[in-house]
């Protein structure tokens, strides 16, 4: 109750910030700032709102698919994969399942407290307005977890949204998906409230040669709501106050093989757009996990992973005074407390009896200030910024209690903090009209998780613990990229980049079915990733390639690993689009979407061999506002191997078929 008292405090006190310019324009945008003039020195991607309505899935990680280079740790979608292996990343810099990029939605991190995790399932594309993809470390607001790049979320405006809108899908499964937002204009504001349900008994995860008795498809169900209001406070401060809330609930393997996750996220932001710009945010998150293994042999439970809590409280405060010169600076500040604990009980997998009860947990804060500028001198746009991070890993903790109620294990491990430091620079320079030149350099943190220091995992029989003397990930690296926009409609970009993760987390074999979370000397990535874009009116074509070269650097007890590549991260990533608008509503398109080998394990013997994916899209006009949509995955039905742990495997989804209506009015 203390937290939430504190959270409704600050939500009060933003408003009442002073208006940095008081004048009689009002108009309320629903984002932050904008973009300072030095964003094209990095790598940026942009993702339009007609894109994020056209995937095959309806899902915001098939959406973030058509970025080559952007990974979920294993191959499955959120419908079908574990919630806690849902990290991700950029880069080929994998190797475990918390996110290495940093994801914001309307300026708030979304990675769960207790595992770095991103409900993908909660974030529903018919919502949002559009995605910018930064590859690449950097500083900035809410730096300290942005290692391998940022993934930022805008919200779509009631404008865009209309008044009301919604769509309903069934496919060749008898699986549904349906949504619906209201969208009112409120005074010189609005407000906008939507919702999502997609549920479904799920397909065979588990090859036919493999399934038995125990054997079930992979049910879901999944729901989420949203609110946010969006008001003028006078002059051009706008107050921007959002919510959601979600459940996701699915069936992994076999029957009883329950897990779910389920949060509550509230924020208040105060955007000023004067002559003095500001953009101040608070947030809480409240989340909760649970997982029950089942034994691949006996078919009986073996841990029941049955209470997660979990907490994120934050904000930022960003403001740009009016410098002139041709400068854009940015000072600000930002806080972020992750707590979380674990209750779970383990059972003897062929008497079913309880053994153990398990508690673990502890507490991670990251303080961060940082300052930024960027320097327009006509053709050349220079940029630089220093950030530094005071951080915290306290109250950390392991007990188990044995059937008895006997304690046989109760550590409290030592607390420990200190300060880091991170950089990033680059330039951007305009050789002729359509052509462009750019370079960058940039270093990052991120740290470790409570569920990498404190919580071990089963994905049976492979067990993994945790490792609570895990040190902070930094990384160092660098770009150079060319932007060539030849005519109009006409648009490619290359970058060549080397980026090099010190100390990377990773889960180290140090027995038969037995791994543990250790800092490896590094993970060293270097490649090239490029991007197309073509738009001649009725016809367009979008494509994205990466070839990453990531290696794992390891001495000592990670000797090993060396020369070795990371766990689940593939050498190549590519997806392609074309795209047809016969006639104004109407929509077909296909996309090709390839990855490469990649290695379940960290000793290079369980492989996962690469897939090629078709995709297609139409939709067609019925009536005014109302359409017809059908959707197509994996058309070729492609067999997708998504685990593999000794020849014990999973499956990613067949060819599923799609057909549904889609209405605004």
């Amino acid at each position: 109750m203390r937290r939430l008292k504190y959270l409704a405090l600050a939500i009060t006190v933003l408003p009442s910030l002073p208006a940095f310019a008081q004048d009689s324009v009002i108009v309320v945008t629903g984002r932050g700032l904008e973009q300072t003039p030095a964003t094209p020195a990095y790598d940026v991607v942009e993702i339009e709102r007609e894109k994020l309505l056209a995937s095959a899935s309806g899902r915001i990680e098939d959406v973030l698919g058509g970025v080559a280079g952007f990974q979920q740790f294993r191959r499955s979608d959120s419908r079908s994969s574990n919630p806690s292996a849902q990290g991700v990343t950029l880069r080929a810099l994998g190797g475990n399942a918390t996110s290495r990029a940093q994801v914001l939605l309307d300026g708030v991190p979304l990675a769960d407290p207790m595992f770095g995790y991103v409900p993908l399932s909660a974030i529903a594309p018919e919502r949002l307005a559009s995605i910018r993809v930064t590859r690449g470390g950097g500083s900035g607001p809410f730096g300290a977890g942005a290692l391998a790049g940022t993934i930022e979320l805008e919200s779509a405006d009631a404008r865009t949204l209309g008044l009301v809108s919604g769509q309903a899908s069934i496919n060749d499964r008898a699986e549904t998906e349906l949504s619906a937002t209201l969208a009112p204009e409120i005074g010189d504001g609005y407000a906008i409230f939507s919702g999502r349900w997609d549920r479904g008994d799920g397909f065979y995860t588990t090859p036919e040669s493999q399934r038995a008795l125990a054997s079930v498809p992979a049910e879901f169900n999944a729901r989420s709501a949203s609110a946010q209001i969006v008001q003028p406070l006078g002059g051009r401060l706008e107050v921007q106050v959002r919510g959601l809330v979600f459940q996701d609930d699915r069936v992994l393997r076999f029957r009883g093989a329950d897990t779910g996750s389920r949060g509550q996220d509230i924020s208040a932001r105060v955007v000023g757009r004067g002559p003095w710009q500001v953009d101040a945010l608070v947030y809480g998150q409240w989340r909760n996990f649970n997982n029950t293994v089942i034994s691949s042999t006996t078919f009986r439970r073996s841990l029941d992973q049955k209470d997660t809590p979990a907490s994120g409280l934050g904000g930022k405060l960003e403001v740009r005074p009016p410098v002139g010169g041709g400068h854009t600076l940015r000072i600000g500040t930002d806080f972020r407390r992750a707590e979380g604990d674990l209750a779970e009980d383990a059972y003897n997998a062929t008497t079913g009896l309880l053994t153990a009860r398990r508690f673990a947990g502890g507490v991670n804060t990251d303080w961060g200030l940082f300052v930024e500028n960027d320097w327009e001198l006509g053709p050349l746009v220079l940029t630089g910024g220093l950030r530094a991070d005071s951080y915290s890993i306290e109250g950390g903790y392991f007990r188990s209690v044995n059937a008895a109620g006997v304690t046989t294990i109760d550590t409290a491990y030592a607390d420990r903090s200190d300060w880091e430091f991170s950089y990033r620079a680059g330039a951007v320079f305009e050789v002729t009209e359509g052509l462009k030149l750019r370079a960058a350099a940039y270093s990052g943190l991120r740290l470790p998780t409570p569920n990498e220091l404190y919580r071990p995992f089963v994905v049976f029989p492979v067990t993994t613990n945790a490792n609570a003397a895990l040190l902070p990930e930094r990384l160092e690296g660098f770009e150079a990229g060319i932007d060539w926009t030849p005519m109009a409609g006409v648009r490619f970009a290359a970058t060549v980049f080397d980026n090099k993760v010190e100390g990377a987390i990773t889960n180290v074999t140090i027995g038969t079915n037995l791994r543990e979370r250790r800092n490896i000397d590094a993970i060293q990535a270097q490649g090239i990733e490029l991007t197309g874009q073509l738009d001649f009116g009725q016809l367009s074509f979008d494509g994205s390639l990466a070839y990453t070269d990531a290696q794992q650097v390891g001495t000592g007890a990670a000797a090993a690993l060396d020369g070795f590549t990371p766990s689940q991260t593939p050498k190549w990533a590519m997806s392609a689009t074309a795209s047809w608008r016969p006639f104004e509503g109407a929509l077909a398109a296909a996309t090709v979407r390839h990855v490469g080998d990649q290695y379940e394990d960290d000793q290079q013997t369980d492989l996962l061999p690469a897939a090629t994916t078709v995709d297609l899209f139409v939709q067609v006009p019925l009536v005014e506002r109302l359409s017809v949509v059908a959707r197509v995955e994996n058309l070729l039905d492609e067999e997708i191997v998504t685990r593999n742990q000794g020849g014990s495997m999973d499956l990613g989804i067949p060819r599923t078929a799609w057909i549904g209506f889609r209405a605004g009015f």
